[in-house]
Order: structure tokens, then C-alpha cells, then sequence
């Protein structure tokens, strides 16, 4: 754990992190310092991949990806060019509205984020969270200049201990409720449970979503997790030589599966 609250994407982290996608994958940075990653998923007869490239050199970070739909996305990332502060920029070509600049700032009682983007019109977000690594109440915002109206405003608090992290969100500007859980069962084996419950006011209707991961042996993890809709998944990543991963996925609607079915298959090769 750090010694501050961190930003307020990290309020619940832990737990959708044990409900991540099969599209989700792990790449390793070369001693190069640049790191080669591709993914695959297939679902029904449609398939798509994705190559990324990630290229660092001293506190700069460039991230490039292409996918099957021929877009290229591009985010530059400057660590620390004062402590505490991160600059970065991201664009996706061919979309010229997509470009947007955002600044985050780390402190041990605070952490800030604040980004914009570069059109003529901008989207303007804020989030703030005060607190330390044990205690955290945030808020995230969003404000459209074109439409001179806020899209988005969500509130959340966050407790954490050695083995324990409890998150609480308020989202869609107060119509959607979420509390999850994130516990680690036994950190030799990286062993851990995770669950969310959502309620949304407008619908009366509740999504809980229960995942767990676990480390068959050093070198192989499995994740699963399963939805009071049916719908689940689970990845294994086996580390099958020095560096290089190879995860494999899958999803599934549990009342559809010959429709819905999912695969996954991401590497990442160390030469």
C-alpha cells in the first residue's frame, strides 16, 4: 500500500479487478524498454485482436495500439516532472475528437485528476479523493461546455486494511449504488474473494457480481467470477518460460451459451 489515498479510479480497484474481461491481458516490459503485446477474442464469428506497443525511455511512456478496426490509439505519459505530478496525453486516429490532456496529482492526504478535452467544445473532468492509505472519500465530475451541463457526478469512500478493502460508490448522478469487497484469503498463494452489489434506483434492479483468483503454483493464475444474470468467466495465465505469458478466456451467458460464448487468447513474449 502507498501512503496516500490514491486517485479515485483506485476506489475499488482491488475487486473489479477479480471481474476482469477475457479481453484483459498482461504484458511484461522488456529489458528494452519496450514492451510487445497482442490479443485475441472470438465471439460467435466475429473476431478481434489488437497489437500494443509500449516504448519508455527515462520518465516518458509511449503506449500504441492497433486494432482489427483499424484505429490507432496513442497515450504519452510523463512521470513526475515535478513529484507527485503525471502528464498525459492520449488521441485515437481517425477520431479528431478524441484527443484529451489530463494532469494527475499524488500527495500523501490527497490525490487529484483533471483532464480536458482538445476540441473546441470540451468534456472538463475533476476528481479529488482526501484521506491516506486506510481511509478515502472522493468525488468524480464531469462537465460538458457545449451543452453547459454536468454529465457526470459520482461520490465514493473507500476503507482498507492489511487484508480487507471495502469501497461504497454513488454513480449516474445519484441513480446507481455500489458497495464492494475485496478480501485476501492467503497472500502465499495469492488467494483472494471479491464481490459487488449494485442497485439501480430508476430500474429497482440489483447486478451482484462474486469473483475469486488463485495461484495453482508459481507460475500459473486462475481468475473466475459469475453474475446474478448468469452470465460468467473465468482466464488462467501460465508463465510457460522465462517472462513470457500466455492467458486464455472465456464468457459466457449461462442462460445463452451457443449465442454469447466468448474466447480469449493474449500474449506477451519476452525474446
Amino acid at each position: 500500500m502507498g501512503k496516500g489515498p490514491g486517485l479515485y479510479s483506485d476506489i475499488g480497484k482491488r475487486a473489479r479487478g477479480l471481474q476482469q474481461r477475457p479481453e484483459v491481458y498482461t504484458h511484461h516490459i522488456l529489458p528494452t524498454g519496450v514492451t510487445l503485446t497482442s490479443t485475441g477474442t472470438k465471439k460467435g464469428e466475429l473476431f478481434l485482436a489488437d497489437v500494443n506497443t509500449q516504448l519508455k525511455n527515462k520518465n516518458i511512456t509511449t503506449d500504441i495500439k492497433v486494432d482489427t478496426g483499424s484505429n490507432l490509439f496513442t497515450t504519452i505519459t510523463v512521470d513526475e516532472p515535478t513529484p507527485g505530478l503525471k502528464t498525459i496525453l492520449s488521441f485515437r486516429v481517425p477520431d479528431q475528437r478524441s484527443g484529451k490532456l489530463e494532469l494527475q496529482y499524488l500527495h500523501d492526504y490527497a490525490g487529484i485528476s483533471s483532464s480536458i478535452g482538445l476540441t473546441a467544445n470540451p468534456i472538463v473532468n475533476f476528481s479529488g479523493v482526501l484521506g491516506n492509505n486506510k481511509l478515502a472519500l472522493g468525488s468524480d465530475v464531469s462537465f460538458d461546455t457545449k451543452e453547459g451541463a454536468f454529465t457526470k457526478c459520482n461520490f465514493a469512500a473507500s476503507f482498507t486494511n492489511a487484508d480487507l478493502i471495502a469501497a461504497l460508490t454513488l454513480n449516474d448522478k445519484g441513480d446507481s449504488l455500489s458497495a464492494s469487497y475485496y478480501h485476501i484469503v492467503n497472500p502465499l498463494t495469492y488467494t483472494a474473494v471479491g464481490a459487488e452489489v449494485t442497485h439501480s434506483f430508476s430500474s429497482n434492479e440489483n447486478t451482484i457480481t462474486v469473483g475469486t483468483q488463485h495461484a495453482l503454483d508459481p507460475l500459473t493464475m486462475v481468475k473466475a467470477r459469475v453474475n446474478n444474470f448468469g452470465k460468467a468467466s473465468a482466464l488462467i495465465q501460465h508463465e510457460w518460460r522465462p517472462k513470457s505469458l500466455i492467458t486464455v478466456s472465456t464468457e459466457v451467458d449461462t442462460k445463452s451459451i451457443d449465442k454469447s460464448a466468448k474466447f480469449g487468447l493474449a500474449l506477451a513474449l519476452k525474446p
